[in-house]
């Protein structure tokens, strides 16, 4: 029997690890149709190079498909880049093995071509990569072509070549890794699954569209909850977050997929990154009754200046209502804002954090600046601000920091509004690993609510 290997190259595990979904939905797509491969995954948050060697030279595998999920921190205090543990994983598996090396994932998908010529893989992926690589594969092992397949990257004489996306996957089945479950849930305090692809909106700053391309598709709504009841039933997990760009789009299979959740009785709880439109008390009431728990909003700003000039589709009397309607139900939230972006101005930060004082109940997670990426609005507005020059790649991270704004007095001012702010620079780690041992499950941030 031929063999695949798939590696998550993901080391982050701050503020928790994230169970590999991505390449979880690969494997099962893949095990679907190559009956005649046995198909394996390695992930790097709880195993190393050695370990890596071992299964290597075990399997013996003819591919190996490798996950890169980010590029960076996103984090300004720190700006630590993965590029160089990517780099070493293929060179570390050229040295193992004669095997084809396919790359992808969302790190990847963002610089395809940079990466492509950094990494020196046989192919790459861009976006969506199921069916993409189940062609590929069937392409070199019967020496045929490959160059139509699409989100193929690879080269030609010399010359990167980077297939376009037409055509997306609407029906997915997912089988977690039953080695990795016990891991992830005692590590993580919840497992993650897709409900839906792809974001309509235009955030100047946004890579999703990138990623996942702006064509909003929904995943089988009877599978999702087949795969949450064999979770609650079997294995006793009870906590999901679902990775959603934005979970509140295509809400009519958002209505199906709660009344299907409630129809089955599962006792769960959830969570999801959300924004403010098409969002209301009937909505939230019914996803509450089938287990909301607690929501991640990609709020942003609380100036209308700012968010016009991010380009978001909601206003700051949006973010007032529907946190009222959350703490109404007490459905716990959190503001995920970036502070000193496009158009932020000392005034509009003051009124970021004046706003603040008007919300209940809830914690603001401020990242400072923009991490600039290709292909983006910002990218744009970079060059033409002379921020940055036409050419460079940003695949070292770089920040788009408004020149209107001081950052010394940011933190402080923060903190005078008695809300509770947890800048990138704070670390949780230490109080969270304390509340993992006294199996407390979710995101835990709600801990710290004021």
């Amino acid at each position: 029997m031929k063999r695949i290997l798939l590696v998550s190259a993901n080391q982050l595990s701050v503020p928790y690890p994230v169970y590999p979904v991505g390449i979880s939905y690969l494997k099962t797509y893949l095990k679907s149709k190559l009956t005649n491969y046995d198909i394996s995954l390695f992930d790097f948050i709880n195993r190393n190079y050695d370990d890596l060697n071992k299964i290597i030279n075990d399997l013996k595998p003819e591919y190996i498909g490798i996950s890169l999920r980010n590029i960076d921190d996103a984090n300004i205090f720190k700006k630590e880049s993965y590029i160089d543990h990517y780099k070493t994983i293929i060179q570390f598996i050229r040295k193992t093995s004669n095997c084809k090396i396919i790359i992808g994932g969302a790190g990847f998908s963002i610089f395809p071509e940079i990466l492509y010529e950094h990494l020196e893989p046989d192919f790459g992926i861009q976006g969506e990569g199921e069916d993409s690589f189940y062609k590929l594969i069937l392409a070199l092992d019967n020496n045929s072509g490959y160059s139509q397949i699409e989100s193929l990257v690879y080269k030609v004489n010399n010359k990167i070549i980077v297939n376009k996306k037409e055509k997306f996957i609407e029906k997915l089945d997912l089988n977690l890794e039953e080695n990795l479950l016990d891991f992830y849930w005692r590590q993580s305090g919840m497992l993650n699954i897709q409900t839906k692809r792809g974001c309509p909106y235009n955030c100047i700053y946004c890579t999703y569209p990138l990623i996942e391309g702006r064509n909003v598709r929904t995943l089988d709504a009877g599978k999702i909850v087949e795969t949450l009841s064999d979770l609650y039933y079997n294995k006793k997990i009870d906590y999901f977050f679902f990775t959603d760009s934005v979970f509140n789009i295509s809400n009519n299979f958002n209505y199906e997929l709660a009344e299907r959740i409630i129809s089955k009785n599962l006792d769960i709880k959830w969570g999801a990154y959300f924004n403010f439109c098409n969002l209301d008390e009937k909505l939230l009431g019914l996803l509450k009754k089938a287990g909301l728990k607690h929501i991640e909003f990609g709020t942003e700003s609380l100036s209308d200046t700012v968010l016009k000039s991010y380009n978001k589709p909601f206003k700051v009397s949006d973010i007032f209502e529907i946190s009222g309607i959350c703490n109404k139900l007490e459905i716990d939230f959190a503001h995920f804002l970036i502070l000193g972006g496009y158009g932020e101005t000392e005034d509009t930060i003051n009124e970021t954090l004046s706003n603040s004082m008007k919300i209940d109940k809830t914690v603001f997670f401020p990242f400072i600046g923009m991490r600039i990426y290709p292909n983006t609005k910002l990218h744009e507005i970079a060059i033409k601000e002379n921020k940055i020059e036409k050419n460079c790649n940003l695949l070292e991270p770089v920040y788009y920091i408004s020149d209107k704004i001081n950052l010394s007095s940011l933190k402080e001012n923060a903190n005078k509004t008695g809300k509770r702010w947890v800048f990138p620079d704070e670390d949780l780690t230490d109080v969270m690993n304390k509340m993992r041992l006294k199996n407390k499950k979710g995101p835990l941030w709600e801990y710290l609510i004021k």
